[in-house]
Order: structure tokens, then C-alpha cells, then sequence
């Protein structure tokens, strides 16, 4: 499976330049394939986005999120499992949000992020940056 970060899914939804075409086509192959997921923590990040001024206020969270599912992509529940991998990771940041899709991506997904320490984080993962 794929699974989008949040900035990642959020370029695909917006049709961002910023997203690759290689990053690009492989969400919307993954999505026709019913491959291509996201964390529901990258809903709780999208409204922390706009509470900063960072993603424009026009839709709701619950908006991107409906948004997200009628594209095709699956949301994957932040677990129990999950939550616990994500508090024991280490070499990397403490962003919440970050670590969690981390573990997520742990579970068997690639990642496809934009995020310069998740790429060069030193342990296993398999990611894609979403730039290429």
C-alpha cells in the first residue's frame, strides 16, 4: 500500500506542482488499485495546518477528510499498536503527527513524504519522496 503523508496527500488533492509526477502517479495507481491510504492523524494535522495559517480555512478538517475518502483513499485508525511504535521511535523528532505516520508506514506501506528528516531518518522504512 501507499500511504500519503499529510503534506503529501494534501499536493495530491490540490493538484500542487510541488508533488512529483513519479510521487503523483504513483498515489493515483495506488488509489485505482485500492492501495493508497492515509492516517486519520493527518485529519487532526490538516486542522492544526489551519489553525496556523498554513492550509487556507476554506473546508473543514471533517471536509478534507470527506474529500480525501471520495478520491479512493482508505484512512487507516491510529491503533493502540501504532501509538506504542510511534512513542518508541528513535533518531527522530517529536512531532506527534510525523511519528505516527511513521509507525503506520511500519506496518508494510510505503511512504511518500516530503518531509527531509522522515527521508533521512536511519532505520528501516520503505518511502518515496514526494518531490521526485
Amino acid at each position: 500500500m501507499i500511504l500519503g503523508d499529510t503534506q503529501a496527500i494534501v499536493w495530491y488533492l490540490v493538484a500542487s506542482r510541488r508533488l512529483g509526477r513519479e510521487a503523483r502517479d504513483r498515489i493515483a495507481q495506488a488509489i485505482l488499485d485500492g492501495q493508497g491510504v492515509f492516517s486519520a492523524i493527518s485529519i487532526w494535522e490538516i486542522g492544526m495546518l489551519q489553525q496556523k495559517g498554513r492550509i487556507g480555512n476554506d473546508m473543514t478538517a471533517s471536509q478534507w477528510h470527506e474529500w480525501l475518502l471520495a478520491e479512493g483513499f482508505d484512512e487507516i485508525p491510529v491503533t493502540g499498536r501504532i501509538a506504542a511504535r510511534a512513542g518508541g521511535l528513535e533518531d527522530i523528532h517529536g512531532d506527534p503527527a510525523d511519528r505516527i505516520i511513521i509507525a503506520t508506514a511500519l506496518e508494510g506501506h510505503i511512504l511518500i513524504t516530503s518531509d527531509g528528516p522522515i527521508l533521512s531518518w536511519p532505520h528501516r522504512l520503505d518511502r518515496f519522496p514526494a518531490t521526485r
